[in-house]
């Protein structure tokens, strides 16, 4: 397992980045909260998951090593995959998801798209009591600088996408946040889209 990626941020969107390590770009995808904490061309260190299925190999990337706990912990769950988890962690921040869980909050993770109230129920009743156990120490989460006009629709589009939302239906979501807020920065954009769609 690849516990870590330390290198120079060759590229940064909402749902992947490329690190270079000595002349390899490593293709990560990453929540929004990891895109965040990122800062733009320079050195850093993601905690990572590697992910072996039939069709891909592919890589997640942590900011945290909470976040990939809890990560982890999501996948875990029976009905949580990479994705929705990813999801979870881009609409919420992995304290918020940690929080609900022990609170047992179920609204406040069936708010994320694609988790019914069953699987909501599921990640409480599975996770709740091995969270408690767990200490974690909890960190502020930085805000993503504004971007204007086309670019931040664009970017968050792209995020959705990735994400799994059909492009028709991010379109829509994206819009409507971006009448009703149009100061919001690309991360709220997305985690407000991904409550629309």
């Amino acid at each position: 397992m690849i516990a870590y990626i330390e290198g120079k941020l060759a590229h940064k969107e909402p749902a992947y980045v490329i690190i270079d390590v000595n002349g390899v770009g490593y293709e990560i995808r990453i929540s929004l909260q990891t895109y965040s904490a990122l800062p733009d061309g320079e050195k850093c260190r993601l905690y990572t998951y590697f992910q072996v299925r039939e069709d891909a190999h592919l890589l997640y990337g942590f900011a945290e090593r909470a976040e990939k706990k809890i990560f982890l912990d999501l996948i875990s769950v029976s009905g949580i995959g990479a994705n929705t988890a990813l999801m979870m962690l881009s609409s919420l921040t992995w304290s918020e998801v940690q929080q609900a869980i022990v609170s047992e909050d179920v609204r406040t993770i069936q708010a994320v798209k694609g988790i019914g109230a069953k699987t909501a129920q599921r990640v409480v009743l599975e996770l709740r009591d091995k969270i408690k156990k767990d200490a974690f120490l909890t960190s502020g989460s930085p805000t993503a600088p504004v971007t204007s006009g086309n670019s931040l629709r664009n970017e968050a589009l792209t995020a959705l996408v990735t994400l799994g939302i059909p492009r028709n239906v991010a379109e829509k979501s994206v819009e409507t946040v971006l009448k009703s807020n149009p100061a919001a920065t690309l991360e709220q954009v997305i985690k407000l889209a991904l409550k629309v769609s």
